[in-house]
């Protein structure tokens, strides 16, 4: 454990902008995160459970990461990504590791891009899972949105975030210390804002009964960010997929005990479990999609 050396960040070139990665294990599976709102592949690693994670899944897969267009470690850019570039992104990554085909596992914002990307280039991604994630932000793009992104902009930096991420470590001054540390290092005041507002608009709902690839929908009940109805929103939509339920835990996929959580993600994706889950609460679901013409 002592002799873990965390992994190198490499650059892929997508158009002609830098997007940072970094790649951990050797397969045989391949796995790529996309992010959330915010990431830095480097700076992650500080927070408590993420290289842990990270370590247990590439155990059985080689583990690309990255910071998208605009944040992190990746080139600053004017205006905020759409969802299309941030596809044209995933592929130039792809392309720049070797990857024909990969497992996309989309987690929290990062679950409309990966959806979207599934169903426009099934031929490179083998399996889709999807953790706290939705189809659209109602929050955001609702009556209030424009006052939750300006309160989100007047207190970024300040940690303020972790309340609704990793509620469980919200009283712990350290941890906050910690995540508004994160918060500057990943995104500027006014990249939040570009950001927050155009993923205000997004809306991939009318693609979801487009996505045939084998998929696993995730949330946990209590997630503080994304309500967990819009999770078994999004599992209704996706036809054939499975869903998971898990009783507590944060937003973070990272935060908590992660371990029913990797197994089922391993299960899902190599047919077995390294260790059986001990957590009998979950809920499991496999949604039946209809299609009924007039």
């Amino acid at each position: 454990m002592s002799d873990f050396v965390l992994p190198e960040t490499h650059y892929a070139l997508s158009g002609d902008v830098n997007i940072a990665y970094q790649t951990m294990g050797d397969g045989p599976e391949e796995i790529i995160i996309v992010p959330g709102v915010v990431s830095h592949v480097e700076f992650l690693h500080e927070m408590p459970g993420y290289t842990a994670f990270l370590r247990r899944l590439s155990t059985f897969a080689r583990v690309v990461t990255f910071d998208k267009r605009g944040q992190g470690l990746s080139d600053r850019v004017f205006d905020a990504p759409a969802l299309e570039q941030r596809m044209d992104d995933v592929r130039a990554i792809m392309d720049d590791v070797g990857l024909q085909r990969a497992v996309l596992l989309g987690y929290s914002e990062g679950c409309p891009m990966s959806t979207l990307f599934a169903a426009t280039y099934p031929e490179r991604v083998s399996r889709l899972v999807l953790f706290g994630g939705f189809a659209r932000n109602f929050a955001l793009g609702g009556e209030n949105g424009e006052k939750l992104i300006s309160e989100r902009v007047k207190h970024w930096g300040s940690g303020e975030m972790i309340k609704r991420v990793k509620p469980s470590e919200a009283g712990n001054p350290d941890a906050i210390k910690q995540f508004a540390k994160f918060e500057r290092l990943s995104s500027s005041p006014g990249a939040i804002r570009a950001f927050s507002q155009l993923n205000a608009q997004i809306d991939v709902t009318s693609i979801l009964p487009s996505v045939h690839v084998p998929t696993l929908v995730l949330h946990r009940r209590t997630d503080a960010m994304v309500p967990v109805q819009w999770g078994r929103d999004l599992a209704a939509q996706i036809p054939a997929a499975r869903f998971i339920e898990y009783p507590e835990g944060d937003h973070a996929i990272y935060s908590g005990n992660v371990e029913a959580v990797l197994g089922d993600i391993e299960e899902f994706i190599t047919g077995h479990r390294e260790k059986p889950s001990t957590d009998l609460e979950r809920v499991l679901a496999t949604v039946l999609f209809t299609d009924i013409v007039d």
